[in-house]
């Protein structure tokens, strides 16, 4: 689809940053993954060789564990760098690096001109060859879905701004620590100021006709 205004071309760089965001945080769960499996075994293993030690263990099972489980790290290391995923996150983080300065100098921009179309063909090229494009098409919708929650609910926000700055009273539901939803009453903070002061003087004149009941019965005693 051709971009004909700045604001379009805003918008498509940050789907498409997003979009390579989602696949290096998906790529380093995966290599997290590998990495925590291959910790904890050799924690294992290790652990196996000091209760063999310890505990005296010289039969031919207790021998083969160590064996097994070092035979296990190594298929999983294997499998891990067969994956090249440092290579992979290392090509992520330049695409993403270059389609965020564009988008910054895409800012800065009032008009639409031809160093910047420059610049954001260049940003395209690098979003198309960082992924391939089933995986690309994937991530893209998930970033076009998102962005597309975020500017709802800037506006939802920026609507109800406007309502308790005019005043208006707003019953919205804030999810709390345990995950519960309580209903919060957002008013605004001037009539709750007043609202405090005439409290405060009812009170001060509830006290006050009180301790003139309590004199007069005093005077009459």
């Amino acid at each position: 689809m051709k971009k004909e205004s700045l604001e379009d071309v805003i918008n498509d760089l940050r789907s498409r940053r997003d979009c390579l965001s989602l696949a290096h945080e998906e790529i380093k769960r995966q290599s997290d993954n590998y990495n925590k499996v291959i910790i904890i075994l050799s924690l294992v293993t290790g652990c196996v060789e000091s209760l063999k030690i310890q505990m005296g263990w010289n039969n031919n099972a207790a021998a083969m564990i160590p064996i097994f489980m070092s035979s296990i790290i190594g298929m999983i290391s294997a499998l891990c760098k067969f994956q090249d995923y440092p290579q992979k996150m290392e090509l992520l983080v330049q695409a993403i690096s270059l389609l965020t300065a564009t988008l910054l100098k895409a800012r800065n921009h009032s008009e639409l001109d031809d160093e910047l179309l420059q610049e954001y063909h260049s940003s395209l090229q690098a979003n198309e060859t960082s992924l391939y494009p089933d995986i690309r098409k994937k991530y893209l919708k998930d970033a076009h879905k998102n962005l597309l929650c975020i500017m709802k609910q800037e506006q939802i926000y920026y609507e109800n701004i406007k309502k308790v700055n005019a005043g208006e009273k707003l019953t919205i539901k804030c999810d709390s620590s345990s995950d519960t939803s309580s209903e919060n009453v957002i008013i605004n903070e001037k009539k709750e100021i007043e609202l405090e002061e005439d409290a405060e003087m009812d009170t001060s004149a509830h006290r006050r006709e009180k301790l003139e009941t309590i004199n007069e019965l005093h005077d009459n005693l």
